[in-house]
């Protein structure tokens, strides 16, 4: 897939240090060289280099010169720039036009290896992830799904053999961790891919209009109905319908669903004959379903006819090793949006994620990055450019230190205190944190005498 030999182009009109450089190096890499800056672009158009190595103070074209002329000829280039101790200035100038990194002379050998190493760690990783994505979009069309996890490697798999089939889908995850990009990947792998994908949120309405919006009404069939309306079962004819929140459906509203499943036919509100339909049903919660048939909540027949095929969506604090792909996706794409030129985040920022609970999963991360770059117009991201409602929380974080020995009850009794405490008594955030239901939680705060 790629090349194990990486080239560096090292530029320095000082001969002495362009051979010490040119020793450290050539041993694991190809290594080109040139002491005039002129030399070395038409050496950018000849060679596949991947990282430049440039004095910044040269006779015949200054280092800011060839980092400019570098990246037009090739944008992904990698450049390090080195410089004497009094143009630090400038070397930072560089880092925000483009270079990776930069190096004071007279060079240290055994960071200069070690600030290359990481630059090509880095380029390789850029370039597996381009790839990656590209073949997942080229075979799969995942479209906006992001993640290089084992765990979405896995849900990935799921969709391409879910896919063909005509069997219902259940797809299961907290609120923003993408269960509608998972159906749409669904249908647009699936035979009925050039037909309709309808989505309705269920949650969104209330019973009379989600009966009407799902199977539509005839002309007259209650006040404001002036003319005959398809539902979303009639306009998905040969696709898909996505049905969200599914778990917040009226008792009634599931007797119907499970009258199109069992019989493949709806009925119009108003209306006195059955219309045929063929769909393939997709829904979404992220209610506890089995928990809700026990309270008789939900019909126990719908949910087993939904739940043919379930796919388990990780919140992003479980695989937060996608986070920094994330962050790359979202910027690229709100760049675009705003018509902004932003190059990345500094590493406390993506630690500062890292360590983030993320309650509101991908869609929560997305709306920070969004936050971000409308808000900054520096060229790399800080803290100080982090939305207070993350950067609180996460100075707030702190350790509840428990003696050994105590009763496991009392140690369970002081965390949760202490993490009502931090989200100001919210109890669903205190849930989302302690990964328990809520109603366990509200359980345990009265046992504790909490409230």
């Amino acid at each position: 897939m790629f090349s194990d030999e990486h080239t560096i182009l090292i530029v320095d009109d000082d001969e002495e240090s362009l051979k010490a450089i040119k020793r450290a190096l050539q041993k694991d890499y190809r290594v080109i060289t040139s002491d005039k800056g002129k030399e070395a672009i038409k050496l950018f158009k000849k060679e596949v280099v991947d990282i430049t190595i440039t004095d910044l103070k040269m006779p015949d074209m200054d280092g800011m010169d060839v980092l400019e002329k570098a990246k037009e000829i090739d944008p992904e280039i990698s450049v390090i720039m080195l410089t004497a101790y009094g143009t630090i200035e400038n070397a930072v100038d560089a880092m925000k036009s483009g270079a990776v990194d930069y190096l004071l002379k007279p060079v240290d050998i055994f960071e200069l290896r070690t600030r290359v190493k990481k630059a090509i760690q880095n380029k390789t990783l850029h370039r597996e992830i381009e790839y990656l994505r590209a073949q997942v979009n080229k075979k799969y069309g995942f479209h906006s799904i992001v993640g290089n996890s084992q765990a979405m490697k896995e849900i990935y798999s799921q969709i391409v053999q879910i896919a063909p089939a005509k069997t219902n889908v259940l797809v299961l995850g907290e609120s923003g961790t993408g269960k509608e990009l998972v159906a749409k990947s669904i249908h647009h792998n699936s035979p009925r891919a050039n037909k309709p994908f309808i989505p309705l949120n269920c949650s969104a309405l209330p019973e009379n209009l989600l009966e009407s919006e799902l199977f539509g009404f005839e002309k007259g069939s209650f006040t404001g109905a002036t003319e005959k309306r398809l539902g979303k079962f009639e306009i998905a004819q040969g696709g898909t319908i996505f049905l969200d929140e599914v778990g917040e459906m009226t008792n009634a509203i599931q007797i119907k669903l499970l009258r199109v499943l069992d019989q493949k036919e709806i009925m119009r509100v108003g209306g006195s004959s059955t219309i045929k339909v063929d769909t393939r049903l997709i829904t979404a919660t992220n209610t506890d379903l089995e928990k809700a048939v026990e309270a008789k909540r939900f019909r126990e027949d719908l949910y087993y006819r939904l739940k043919v095929v379930t796919i388990n969506l990780p919140p992003l604090r479980e695989r937060k090793e996608d986070i920094p792909l994330l962050v790359d996706t979202f910027l690229r794409q709100f760049n675009e949006e705003n018509n902004k030129n932003i190059k990345g985040f500094k590493k406390e920022v993506i630690d500062l994620f890292i360590d983030y609970h993320w309650p509101g999963n991908v869609r929560e991360l997305k709306n920070i990055v969004e936050n971000m770059v409308v808000m900054s117009n520096k060229t790399i991201l800080s803290l100080n450019d982090v939305p207070s409602s993350i950067s609180k929380l996460k100075s707030k974080e702190k350790n509840v230190y428990l003696k050994i020995g105590s009763p496991l009850m009392e140690m369970e009794k002081e965390l949760i205190r202490e993490t009502l405490k931090e989200v100001n008594g919210n109890r669903t955030k205190t849930a989302k944190i302690l990964k328990i239901g809520l109603r366990t939680l509200q359980r345990k705060i009265k046992s504790y005498n909490l409230d």
